[in-house]
């Protein structure tokens, strides 16, 4: 299989601000409006990551331009997930955001819980409309259900994402994972996501890898949420 092009925005994405990623917003605009996407999210961790931003950082998100460089800039956050359907940032303030992302991370309250546990915080997370995306579910530090996630996703339109950096620099052992969640996303027809997760601004845009999988898989490109940058408006119920 092959698609028409790569997707024209990337939503994963991190800056100065996540503790740990080299580039400022400014910066990751200018390399996206180079490459010739169209979108970004801005998606710093939640404040349950050590090292992460303060919560007013998401608060004072309202300073940033919606547009930079020609480009859509999506206000978000890689919120933690830190309780069965909790997330580290209060209500009020993941309202004022254009995008909401959830995951595991290290160090945030959720090791060595077993998949049951993971699975049931994360099937909780899918049924709360605010939150849009699963981020990179293909951790093995945090095993899952996978065929009961890729149901709930299309059941509630959740995409779960396929990220670039997990068969590469980043979550060591995810790939067989994310091979098996592209395979039943491709049979149920679950939203995808794809990102590049990327922490210095060169490596925006960056998904050739998960988008071989994809093809591979034969994931039509419908199901790509952010192929363009009108299918992700729709997807976030933001307008044009």
């Amino acid at each position: 299989m092959t698609y028409p092009g790569l997707p024209e925005a990337d939503l994963h994405v991190h800056t100065l601000a996540s503790g740990h990623a080299y580039s400022t917003i400014g910066e990751i605009a200018a390399e996206a409006a180079r490459k010739g996407l169209k979108g970004i999210g801005m998606t710093d961790h939640g404040p349950a990551l050590p090292g992460g931003p303060h919560p007013y950082h998401f608060a004072a998100l309202r300073f940033v331009p919606t547009h930079l460089f020609g480009v859509r800039i999506f206000r978000g956050v890689e919120a933690n997930i830190i309780g069965e359907g909790v997330l580290d940032l209060e209500e009020e303030l993941l309202e004022k955001l254009d995008l909401v992302m959830a995951g595991f991370h290290e160090g945030c309250g959720f090791d060595d819980l077993g998949r049951e546990a993971n699975t049931r915080a994360v099937l909780a997370l899918m049924a709360q409309p605010r939150v849009k995306v699963i981020v990179h579910p293909g951790n093995p530090n945090f095993p899952l259900d996978y065929e009961a996630v890729a149901r709930r996703g299309l059941e509630t339109g959740t995409a779960l994402e396929i990220n670039n950096s997990s068969f590469s620099v980043s979550r060591k052992g995810s790939m067989e994972n994310c091979r098996r969640i592209i395979e039943l996303c491709a049979r149920l027809g679950t939203p995808i996501s794809l990102a590049s997760d990327a922490h210095i601004a060169q490596r925006v845009g960056e998904f050739a890898d998960a988008l071989q999988e994809l093809a591979n898989a034969g994931v039509k490109w419908e199901q790509v949420v952010n192929r363009t940058l009108v299918s992700t408006l729709a997807f976030l119920g933001l307008p044009e």
